[in-house]
């Protein structure tokens, strides 16, 4: 087997995407114990269930960003010896956890709109908690994009799933200053707790995607759209340099591709050439992806390797 030299999972990351991840996730939460203080003085002024379902969201945002802000450290750090290939997965799960927590947050809301529309509907001072929501939600919008735009900038899947839950925040508090504007309008009370089921389906729809997401990528889900561009990209790197490949097999991490492919060369091929070959291949298949890879590639002789693959197969010993 031939590896680059300098072991992928042990190089350090971007240093300048890092920064202005970590910048971003630090934004992130100040932003979500401000929306927190504000909503929360919004439901308190209204008593509406429709804010408080925004406000319900907002704690579990804040609780997610801590723990997706301390999956981000983490995933920075170099592999260890316990971690041979670093730490970079626990994107997913920190993914996983977020869309947990709005699922939660989701079932809250559902129960405590039900109970207060059982209960009798008291809101008051409609127009000043509207404009509490409106603001946290066009000032949420715009963090929302800003995540998203710097998670695929930094290839960061923690900060994409963040910004994901940021702008279904901020949809859920145009969606609550909507129905709270019906209320004033027309008077009809149950109109407020009817949005606030309407929002709690909406995010229990967006933390079911973000569990499913971090599913699929613990178990190695090989996307194929990205298995398409790998394949384009060998292709047109293994014509160019006159050798044949197969055994095409990758997975991310969160961060970075683990591709693996097994290289073709003639029998009487040196081993120090084939290698410098495969190297050359390791480090030019990430360039041209335009993305953080680790490629390993495993050589075998041109003339007999279908033959060895399927001794192995019937008898699982070596040729």
């Amino acid at each position: 087997m031939s590896r680059q030299d300098n072991d992928s999972s042990a190089q350090p990351r971007d240093q300048e995407g890092m920064q202005a991840a970590q910048f971003a996730m630090r934004l992130s939460l100040i932003f979500g114990f401000a929306m927190l203080i504000g909503k929360l003085a919004a439901y308190f002024m209204t008593h509406s269930a429709a804010i408080f379902s925004d406000a319900a969201e907002s704690v579990i945002h804040v609780i997610a960003v801590g723990f997706a802000s301390f999956s981000l450290r983490l995933s920075t750090r170099p592999a260890s010896h316990h971690f041979l290939y670093g730490y970079e997965r626990i994107t997913f799960f920190s993914a996983g956890f977020e869309g947990a927590m709005i699922v939660v947050a989701a079932i809250a809301i559902l129960c405590e709109s039900i109970y207060e529309w059982i209960a009798g509907l008291q809101l008051q001072r409609l127009g000043s908690g509207v404009l509490l929501i409106l603001i946290a939600g066009i000032l949420n919008a715009g963090l929302g994009y800003y995540l998203i735009r710097t998670g695929r900038r930094t290839n960061s899947l923690i900060l994409q799933a963040n910004g994901k839950h940021v702008l279904t925040d901020s949809w859920t508090s145009f969606g609550v200053v909507a129905g709270l504007g019906l209320v004033m309008l027309t008077h009809w009370k149950p109109f407020d707790p009817i949005v606030a089921i309407v929002v709690a389906v909406n995010i229990l729809w967006s933390g079911g995607r973000l569990c499913w997401q971090s599913a699929v990528g613990l178990l190695d889900y090989s996307d194929p759209e990205a298995g398409r561009r790998i394949r384009e990209r060998l292709d047109a790197i293994c014509t160019e340099l006159d050798i044949q490949y197969h055994g095409v097999r990758f997975r991310t991490t969160g961060y970075r591709q683990i591709i693996e492919v097994h290289l073709l060369f003639p029998r009487l091929t040196s081993v120090s050439d084939a290698h410098a070959l495969a190297t050359v291949l390791e480090e030019r298949l990430p360039a041209e992806l335009g993305m953080p890879a680790e490629v390993i590639t495993h050589l075998e002789a041109l003339e007999d390797h279908a033959e060895v693959h399927h001794h192995q197969h019937y008898t699982g010993k070596p040729g």
